[in-house]
């Protein structure tokens, strides 16, 4: 398959071979899904706690003796029962991270991407290298390429510093190492803009 190679100025100055086995995927749902769960999972940080009775302030003192008061039996002021008790089956500190094979990963990867590129929701760019690093000229570049206002989430690398603090600001924009990349965020993001340089990572990675 053969995809245009654009520039900042949306002009066609080439094309770039994609191998089918990366970006002619079938999408498997479920596998995606699973993924997709597995990667939100791991995000949660696990560490909500709430007190048993055990753990509360107060006296283990019985309040009052059993009978003969005409108040209910109590055993302790930490019941749950009671206000400032404590807290039956409270939630404790544990992790949220779920198993998910490398080949499943990259097989979503692929299946996702797949689908951006058959929606024609896929750019390549030669080169996504900004003079510096303002974002009132990265949007006007985005406005060139038609993506104004879009959820867009650009692919390069680390070193591409000027994309990375141009973009952080935009709350609709996010850019990505090429390595970084996951099912989540292609799906997360309407439209996929990629330097070439990227996409040989991708095809590294995902062949």
């Amino acid at each position: 398959m053969k995809l245009e190679v654009k520039n900042w100025d949306n002009e066609v100055v080439g094309d770039v071979e994609l191998p089918d086995e990366v970006f002619a995927r079938q999408v498997g749902e479920h596998l995606v899904w699973e993924v997709v769960r597995a990667y939100l999972a791991s995000r949660r940080r696990g560490t909500h706690k709430a007190k048993e009775r055990g753990e509360v302030i107060g006296s283990g003192v019985k309040p009052w003796k059993q009978k003969h008061t005409g108040r209910a039996r109590a055993g302790d002021r930490r019941s749950p029962l009671w206000r400032h008790g404590g807290t039956v089956h409270p939630p404790r500190p544990r992790s949220y991270v779920m198993k998910v094979n490398k080949k499943a990963r990259r097989a979503a990867l692929a299946g996702v991407l797949s689908q951006r590129c058959a929606e024609g929701r896929l750019l390549v760019l030669d080169s996504l290298e900004l003079d510096q690093p303002r974002t009132k000229d990265f949007l006007t570049r985005m406005d060139s390429l038609g993506l104004a206002g879009e959820k867009v989430l650009f692919i390069d690398g680390l070193e591409n510093i000027n994309l990375y603090l141009a973009s952080r600001n935009r709350p609709e924009v996010k850019a990505l190492d090429a390595r970084s990349l996951n099912a989540y965020e292609v799906l997360n993001h309407r439209w996929i803009v990629t330097s070439e340089d990227a996409v040989r990572a991708l095809v590294e990675v995902l062949s």
